[in-house]
């Protein structure tokens, strides 16, 4: 026997399977989480949630702590899980975004006359017996669009008590990841507690925000939060939410803008300009005016180089709100379009110039894969510059939604498809199917 050498008495596979085939919710090692309740949240969003398992807790909040995070955390708001769905013998992947933070109990708990869906009497279990704070507190909830063959499985076909295997949360939609600007450290400097924030929704791209803008008023930020849907104000079940926050947190402001009902547009507006962003606050409303009435070269008021922008909607509301940076100039040649965090929910890529349309870059630069020690060339995006070379990466939708093809970028430059926004130098989280190599790139794969 190799010297050293100590073997595993009872290997944690062998447990697993043991385990797994006594009760599918048991496992060491593989997270998973049983469906327990429903819970409609308007006419686009049905809540769904999930008791998670020991495997799921553990590996969560013990993450969470290896990376320098208080232990109790688990998980940050805008970060999403992968949950595995059996179809029809056919198993199915897909990424929902976590609502609201750990330990916290749901704003609709607190209602005494809650409704739950229609599929909550598919098992008599636990979730009616427990308190609204132990329901809050104990479960993992998402927030889905019952549309598309997963989703519309998951609201309606799949049986409470359903077990599914899952991924840790993760996800680069968060605060911690925030950053001002282009900066060429690789050491990330997190945002401050001065840093003004707004939150830009389209319809159920409303889903990460609801945790990211409780945590952020936590940590004492100033928040705006814009949200476009379809719902007018009485059926806009999230209202309740954001008035209990404006209610606790005096520097929180929301606004709710019902695409259909003109007299909640702001300038006038259904879409998303720069006219819009000047309606906003007073705060950026000096700044605003000048930009939009002022040749670029002007000096202006830096405080719009200060804000940090989060959006998740649709391609054209993302479209739009990249059209309105532009036509903000800040002083020293900043672009308001660096201070944006982006999520798309939809499989429509955004307006971009032809050249980004073809995915291609002038010429081919070298991708080096640290992990595995080998090399390509492409001019095209990542993900298939490296298919075209016959190396095989991780990847799903290939369109920027499921991020499974997301990896950790170790130098170089690239340029996201989608925005058009071009990356720092540095180390940063990039998904490989929608950024082309603007320069030698070096991943850690």
């Amino acid at each position: 026997m190799t010297t050293g050498y100590r073997p595993e008495l009872i290997h944690r596979a062998f447990v697993d399977f043991i385990s797994t085939r006594l009760h599918p919710f048991w496992s060491l090692n593989v997270p998973k989480l049983r469906l327990i309740a429903r819970r409609i949240l308007s006419d686009e969003l049905i809540a769904l949630q999930f008791e998670p398992n020991c495997a799921f807790k553990q590996q969560a909040f013990s993450s969470s702590h290896r990376s320098g995070h208080s232990s109790h955390e688990g998980w940050h708001g805008g970060q999403h899980i992968n949950l595995s769905v059996l179809i029809d013998g056919v198993y199915h992947q897909r990424s929902y975004s976590l609502v609201g933070l750990p330990q916290q109990p749901l704003w609709w708990h607190e209602d005494s006359e809650q409704k739950p869906h229609k599929n909550n009497n598919n098992l008599n279990n636990s979730f009616d017996k427990k308190s609204p704070a132990q329901i809050g507190t104990s479960t993992v909830t998402i927030a889905i669009k019952p549309q598309g063959r997963v989703s519309e499985y998951l609201t309606n076909h799949a049986v409470l008590g359903t077990v599914f295997d899952s991924s840790l949360p993760s996800g680069e939609f968060t605060l911690a990841q925030a950053r001002l600007g282009q900066q060429t450290s690789e050491k990330r400097s997190p945002i401050s507690v001065q840093t003004s924030l707004l939150f830009i929704a389209g319809g159920s791209g409303i889903t990460p925000m609801l945790g990211l803008v409780t945590q952020a008023l936590k940590y004492g930020h100033k928040v705006t939060l814009l949200h476009y849907s379809r719902m007018s104000l009485g059926e806009n079940i999230l209202q309740k939410q954001w008035q209990q926050l404006a209610t606790i947190y005096p520097n929180f402001t929301y606004y709710l803008i019902n695409t259909e009902d003109p007299s909640t547009y702001l300038a006038g507006s259904r879409h998303l300009s720069a006219a819009s962003l000047l309606a906003l606050s007073p705060s950026l409303s000096s700044s605003l005016k000048a930009t939009l009435n002022t040749p670029s070269n002007v000096s202006l008021d830096s405080t719009l180089s200060d804000i940090q922008i989060f959006a998740c909607g649709s391609p054209a509301l993302l479209a739009g709100l990249y059209r309105a940076c532009d036509d903000i100039h800040l002083p020293l040649g900043k672009q308001l379009r660096d201070n944006i965090m982006t999520e798309s929910f939809s499989h429509t890529l955004l307006d971009i110039d032809e050249a980004d349309e073809k995915a291609v870059t002038s010429e081919a630069k070298t991708i080096f894969l640290r992990g595995r020690q080998r090399q390509f060339n492409s001019n095209t995006t990542l993900l298939m510059g490296a298919e075209n070379a016959g190396i095989c990466l991780n990847h799903g939708c290939r369109q920027g939604i499921c991020q499974l093809c997301r990896c950790n970028k170790i130098s170089g430059r690239v340029k996201n498809i989608q925005t058009g926004k071009i990356s720092n130098d540095g180390y940063e989280s990039i998904q490989t199917c929608i950024n082309v190599p603007m320069t030698d790139v070096v991943l850690d794969i």
